[in-house]
């Protein structure tokens, strides 16, 4: 499949606005690693995966998509909204009372394109393998994506999936971590070195691909057209992906401080004079 790198940066861009937009109207959320984020979203959904807007919760012949690091929800939110999957318009109800879209995703509210409740960090991947095995045994060739933080890799339970995807040679599998090297208390170096992300994985018999650039959409089309040639090969995939916290919007590109923190009016007018509007704001 082809892609048409100007039109999904268009979209990316557009992502972007929705992303600052949300959270400033609500004064809550987590900004900076949905914006790193976002070519990563925007290629998936736009280009790499098949999958159906009307949404059906089984997800028979389709790829499904898991993100375990539910608190960049704004950046999932308007991905879905503009792939189709509900109106754009609804973003503006983000974290407000009764809404469909809560600050981690949820399954009760319904929400089309939300197949597990996640927030609770270290439990997507378990998930994702599980998916993976059941599109297995019904015959089903689609793939299964998920997208972890690598703040979440402190979690021992991603190293027990680690271990059990190899083994059942889980190949149609294609994790991504979310490699910008903070989370909400500092850098993970600080926090709790990751050490050699790569060697580890490759240690517990994934194949591992790593995105450089992770906020060039051309790199992330390319990295996940890679993973995707790679599948049914034996192994599960990992792309270490490497992005910019907050990147887009100056003021929070690679710092820690911009992880769950809302701009005010003045900021969110600097962020939105950063970002071009392409398709239209909610």
């Amino acid at each position: 499949m082809s892609a048409d790198i100007n039109k999904l940066e268009q979209v990316a861009s557009q992502v972007r606005r929705d992303i600052v937009r949300m959270v400033h109207a609500c004064q809550s959320g987590h900004p900076g690693g949905s914006l790193g984020c976002t070519d990563y979203f925007v290629a998936l959904y736009f280009h790499a995966m098949k999958h159906d807007p009307s949404f059906n919760m089984n997800g028979v012949n389709e790829d499904l998509f898991f993100l375990s690091n539910g608190h960049i929800s704004p950046v999932f939110y308007s991905t879905l909204a503009r792939a189709g999957y509900f109106p754009v318009s609804e973003l503006s109800t983000f974290r407000k009372i009764d809404s469909r879209l809560q600050g981690h995703p949820t399954t009760h509210e319904h929400l089309p394109g939300i197949r597990i409740a996640s927030g609770s960090l270290g439990q997507g991947l378990s998930v994702a393998i599980g998916a993976a095995q059941a599109k297995k045994l019904n015959k089903d060739d689609s793939l299964i994506y998920v997208l972890m933080g690598d703040g979440e890799l402190q979690e021992g339970q991603v190293w027990e999936a680690a271990m059990y995807a190899p083994h059942n040679k889980i190949d149609n599998l294609i994790a991504a971590v979310d490699y910008n090297g903070a989370q909400i208390d500092g850098s993970t170096e600080q926090v709790l070195s990751l050490g050699n992300l790569r060697a580890k994985w490759e240690a517990f018999g994934w194949d591992v691909l790593e995105v450089e650039k992770g906020n060039d959409m051309a790199s992330v089309i390319q990295g996940i057209d890679e993973a995707k040639s790679r599948t049914g090969q034996g192994k599960p995939i990992v792309i270490l992906l490497h992005t910019e916290m907050g990147n887009g919007v100056d003021y929070m590109m690679g710092s820690h401080k911009w992880h769950g923190v809302a701009p005010n009016d003045e900021q969110l007018e600097l962020a939105l004079n950063q970002l071009t509007r392409t398709i239209g704001d909610y």
